[in-house]
């Protein structure tokens, strides 16, 4: 399974590689959805809107950020206000009773920790400048995926999550894994979207989940319990993925519509299988974006045939920071 991948997550980069445009009315109603549904939208997906707006949509959504900005600021700074009120009440009681009740010890060790993560989600919110970690995406989380669309190569905002259309609002639930299409079920789990509709994400680095005893290449010592280790792979040069995806428009009446993908998985080359992973996000070549972009759903070997066509890439691994 792709835990998580730091993508390309500014639409423009996929306008100058591959000529594709913007679907300004999507990026609007994501914006716009995020206050009422908490969506999940990396801080470089907004900056690709910074200072150059011109359409009416554009400055929508410059506007819907700042909104979003400021409401975001208020609630981490009446909740910066009231943990450290939590934690003043605290040291003022435990200085005249020497046997506190559990609930004040209780303020004592969780109130400094909120008023940490606070202080740090308020200097995220303000900071200008881009980090790699501005650009990862997780399970839930939105980026931009490029598919055709009316014969014309455009960009969305979709969510990484895929809830195949006609399914119930509740399938997120029932199928928590639906960020992923394994390769050998497409013709099964996935047949509403193989051959049907594609999509490509650009993806410079990827992360897995491994248990540490895989990764080491060895077995549980007695009494040891797994640990779960986050390793990042990237291949080895640095190399621009183009990413296989299906994806789905979700529509249900009193609901806001949906898009949503999930990127293919394969089994893994030697080098990511020795480091205790068992499955790996599938790169095509560029030659191949027409494609697969445009399938063929009576000719599902020639898709097949994309996915084996790659250029040998050896992927390097570390344990995540």
């Amino acid at each position: 399974m792709c835990y998580s991948a730091q993508i390309r997550a500014d639409y423009r980069d996929y306008t100058r590689m591959f000529g594709a445009h913007i679907s300004i009315k999507e990026f609007v109603q994501v914006f716009y959805g995020r206050q009422q549904a908490k969506l999940k939208i990396p801080k470089a997906m907004e900056a690709a809107f910074d200072g150059e707006a011109t359409s009416p949509e554009a400055l929508e959504i410059q506007r819907l950020i700042a909104a979003y900005k400021a409401d975001r600021t208020m609630a981490l700074e009446q909740e910066l206000f009231a943990q450290r009120k939590r934690l003043a009440d605290a040291e003022r009681i435990v200085q005249t009773n020497p046997k506190p009740a559990t609930t004040v010890l209780d303020s004592l060790r969780i109130a400094p920790s909120k008023i940490s993560k606070a202080r740090l989600d308020l200097d995220d919110l303000r900071r200008t400048e881009l980090l790699d970690r501005d650009s990862r995406i997780f399970p839930g989380g939105f980026a931009p995926v490029m598919v055709v669309r009316d014969g014309q190569r455009v960009v969305l905002p979709m969510r990484y999550q895929c809830r195949p259309a006609g399914k119930p609002a509740n399938y997120d639930i029932k199928f928590p894994g639906t960020y992923n299409a394994r390769r050998d079920n497409l013709e099964g789990f996935w047949r509403g979207q193989f051959g049907v509709s594609h999509g490509i994400l650009l993806v410079d680095t990827f992360y897995e989940n491994v248990k540490r005893h895989d990764m080491e290449h060895r077995a549980l010592a007695p009494d040891e319990k797994p640990e779960n280790v986050i390793l990042q792979f990237q291949p080895n040069p640095p190399e621009l993925m183009l990413i296989a995806c299906l994806w789905s428009h979700w529509k249900q009446d009193g609901e806001p519509d949906l898009l949503s993908f999930a990127a293919i998985t394969d089994e893994p080359p030697a080098e990511v299988a020795a480091a205790g992973h068992d499955r790996m996000i599938i790169r095509i070549k560029p030659e191949h974006v027409d494609a697969w972009l445009n399938p063929d759903p009576t000719n599902l070997k020639a898709l097949y045939e994309i996915f084996d066509d790659r250029t040998p890439v050896f992927y390097e691994h570390r344990i995540a920071a």
